[in-house]
């Protein structure tokens, strides 16, 4: 019986991981050809993270800094040949583009958004992750594929004034759309039967259903959806302007590390319930 679990558990795991794949293929070409850059002047590569953003980054229980943004930094600088010169230091949020213009750092991982603005002064790798949309409903009322027959005339908890609502009301306009003032009074509404899913950030929605507070109640249907229009660019390494190439060294690394399957294993880590 257990080996018998321990198989099981590790189909699990390997199916998760091809989907996860699968949808990095969405927004990583997979068909791009770098070539290994040469940085042999750079003496360091010295990034900046924030620690209030898990699981993307954060302090452990130990203190130090970790999360998946400072494992990635770490595999894609292994994939330049550059571990030993790479350093991590966090600081306040607000205070990281202004410390990387002033050169005190080389780049940037902890969220900076990929805006027109910013894009005035940053130069930006290609996004290495995606935020998804995913609809969350109770497991006595499962919704299946295809969603847009499935929703149609269901309530649909969504918090008001998110990006989530003209999503939901472009990709399903036949839902009937419930608004709610925040995420917690929307999952509450679904466990009680108030609506029959709610409709939200993957991300957050996949730690919900492993929490305490989701009482086993739930699951995801449907999905994972992607839009660049109503959920923005995604995550990416800031640098500055006249460091273009080092964007596209990174670039190089960052395609290594998920070429190699090792960006898979960071999401198994990481994501207790995948949010694709």
């Amino acid at each position: 019986m257990v080996a018998l679990s321990l198989v099981m558990m590790a189909l699990a795991l390997g199916a998760q991981a091809r989907a996860q794949d699968a949808v990095m293929e969405n927004f990583w070409d997979q068909h791009q050809r770098l070539a290994k850059p040469a940085l042999p002047t750079l003496e360091r590569l010295r990034f900046l993270t924030s620690v209030d953003y898990p699981p993307f980054n954060f302090l452990d229980a130990r203190g130090r800094l970790a999360g998946f943004n400072v494992d990635l930094v770490k595999a894609a600088c292994d994939e330049l040949g550059l571990l030993d010169r790479c350093q991590i230091e966090a600081r306040p949020f607000a205070d990281l583009v202004p410390a990387l213009l002033a050169g005190e750092a080389e780049a940037i991982i902890a969220g900076v958004a990929i805006t027109p603005e910013n894009r005035e002064k940053l130069a930006f790798t290609e996004s290495y992750f995606r935020y998804p949309a995913r609809f969350v409903t109770r497991k006595d009322r499962m919704l299946a594929e295809p969603m847009a027959q499935s929703i149609a005339a269901k309530k649909v908890g969504v918090v008001d004034g998110s990006a989530h609502v003209a999503m939901l009301q472009a990709f399903f306009p036949q839902a009937e759309r419930v608004p709610f003032d925040s995420r917690e009074l929307a999952l509450a509404g679904l466990r009680k039967g108030d609506v029959d899913a709610v409709f939200g950030d993957g991300v957050g929605l996949s730690f919900w259903l492993e929490s305490e507070a989701a009482e086993a109640c739930c699951s995801f249907a449907g999905g994972p959806y992607l839009s660049q229009r109503f959920l923005g660019e995604g995550l990416a390494i800031a640098v500055a302007q006249k460091n273009v190439d080092l964007a596209r060294a990174l670039d190089y690394g960052i395609g290594q590390v998920i070429a190699k399957r090792r960006f898979s294993e960071l999401m198994l880590r990481y994501f207790p319930v995948s949010a694709f």
